[in-house]
């Protein structure tokens, strides 16, 4: 082992170099070796299985013969009283006919033996010397005996005190399991040469839709063309990944339309204050340049409308950069628990400044909200300007606030019906409106900014004319309670 502040331990291989040399295989050839390997897996515990049945039976099936086929007792107690229970002399046992090579010898208590019948003399073990003094009915073992094994069956030789052995060399079950385990590698190997084959052909048939998704990712990747579809078929998981690519190159494909439209849109509003800014700017560069000042009162007009451009350009600026932001990140801070009518209140005070002879009556009822509180009167700021816009001279705008619903209504033409669904659109402005200043993106940020707090808005035809908005927001009318400190 290294020791963990060795600065020089000695790198690992193994395992970690195994996988990264099948992980650089191709998906074909990984899922070919691996059916390849379960298969062979399978028909080897298979094949070993049948071989073990097989022993089992071929060794039951020679216990039975040497059962079915046990010698007489009297034939036995004759032969050995004719003086034929002797042992066969090592250097003549190849001379004695034997062509089972069956064994026969008799086993006393004392565990001395004679053979009966046979060439090859069996050793005597306890489980035999058992059976002769009566304390087994049978004893059925394996021995070895002159480099061979041996099945032996011993029972008690009735009439006597000793006991029989009758015994087969296992040659005969041991030539069959040869030849059946040369079977069973030859059937595996087939088979595993086989799931190979068959491997590499699923795997091609089941990968032609992994095929059709990566050449269509190549293609968006090199060409930039998200209007590639993959045809999807089947309700597997392939064809849920080819599903979700199509959504997400079409979304794609949404969002860059959106950003092309929003960047020519930007380009067109902020086309006309830098054209307004650079015509009084070379008016004025002009009268300094030829010597020839501007009638003080021109000069003053030519200022105010370098600045109120200045002003539109970077509210529309402001505008911009509040839209660009995603949806689920903060525009000013965290969220919290404010007053919506004291956001109100201050909404009506900073519209009355811009309002110069309107009118702006208020009822606000307390109602508490948990919002971005600058993004918010942001928000409600910009309601209150939109209806000071379009209200006439001298009109009266109306700013009521109850049960979580705040109305802004004003005396102005109206939005017409066949506009309404694209009021809060970027950049959306209505034909009578042209004229008038603004971009086009108040609403829009009201909109984001009420979704973002969980709300609701909406523009409709006020009663006897004008336009109201609608503001719903969830809360309540009294603050949440103060959580009490914790025990550090």
């Amino acid at each position: 082992m290294t020791d963990a502040r060795d600065p020089h331990p000695v790198p690992v291989t193994g395992r970690t170099g195994r996988t990264g040399r099948l992980n650089a295989l191709p998906l074909r050839s990984r899922l070919a070796l691996l059916v390849a390997v379960a298969v062979a897996i399978a028909v080897a515990a298979c094949a070993t299985v049948a071989w073990f049945l097989v022993r089992d039976q071929l060794v039951d099936s020679l216990d039975d013969a040497l059962r079915a086929n046990r010698v007489p007792d009297s034939l036995v107690v004759d032969l050995v009283q004719a003086g034929q229970c002797r042992a066969v002399p090592e250097e003549r046992r190849e001379e004695v006919p034997n062509p089972f090579r069956s064994t026969v010898q008799l086993v006393d208590r004392d565990g001395d033996s004679c053979m009966v019948f046979g060439n090859q003399p069996l050793p005597v073990g306890s489980a035999d010397v058992a059976v002769a003094g009566g304390e087994r009915e049978e004893a059925l073992h394996t021995v070895t005996a002159g480099g061979a094994e041996y099945r032996v069956l011993t029972t008690p030789l009735r009439g006597t005190d000793a006991a029989l052995t009758v015994s087969r060399p296992l040659d005969e079950v041991d030539a069959t399991l040869d030849t059946l385990a040369l079977v069973l590698g030859l059937v595996a190997a087939a088979g595993v040469l086989g799931a190979a084959g068959a491997g590499v052909l699923l795997a091609r048939a089941g990968l032609r839709p992994v095929d059709r998704l990566t050449e269509a990712v190549e293609h968006v990747a090199r060409t930039e063309d998200l209007a590639v579809r993959i045809p999807v078929e089947g309700n597997d998981e392939v064809a849920r990944l080819s599903r979700s690519f199509n959504s997400m190159t079409a979304a794609l494909a949404v969002s860059r339309d959106l950003q092309q439209q929003i960047v020519a849109d930007a380009g067109h509003e902020l086309r006309t204050p830098l054209t307004s800014l650079r015509t009084n700017i070379d008016l004025l560069a002009r009268s300094e340049r030829t010597g020839r000042p501007l009638p003080p009162e021109d000069r003053r007009e030519l200022l105010e409308s370098v600045r109120a451009q200045l002003t539109e350009l970077a509210s529309l600026v402001g505008d911009l950069q509040e839209l660009s932001r995603p949806d689920a990140a903060p525009a000013g801070g965290q969220a919290e628990v404010v007053g919506l009518h004291e956001i109100a209140d201050r909404a009506v005070e900073r519209a009355r400044l811009r309002g110069t002879g309107l009118t702006l009556t208020r009822e606000l009822s307390p109602w508490y909200v948990r919002a971005e509180p600058a993004a918010l009167e942001r928000a409600v700021v910009n309601l209150l300007d939109n209806a000071v816009k379009f209200s006439p001279p001298g009109g009266t705008v109306e700013v009521v606030l109850a049960d979580g619903v705040l109305r802004v209504r004003d005396e102005g033409p109206g939005i017409p019906q066949d506009e309404l669904p694209f009021v809060f659109d970027r950049f959306w402005r209505s034909p009578s409106a042209r004229s008038l200043p603004g971009s086009g993106l108040g609403l829009s940020i009201v909109a984001r900014t009420v979704r973002r707090s969980g709300g609701e808005i909406a523009l409709r035809p006020a009663e006897g004319g004008g336009t109201e908005a609608v503001l719903r927001l969830p809360g309540a009318p009294v603050p949440p309670p103060d959580l009490p400190d914790l025990p550090d």
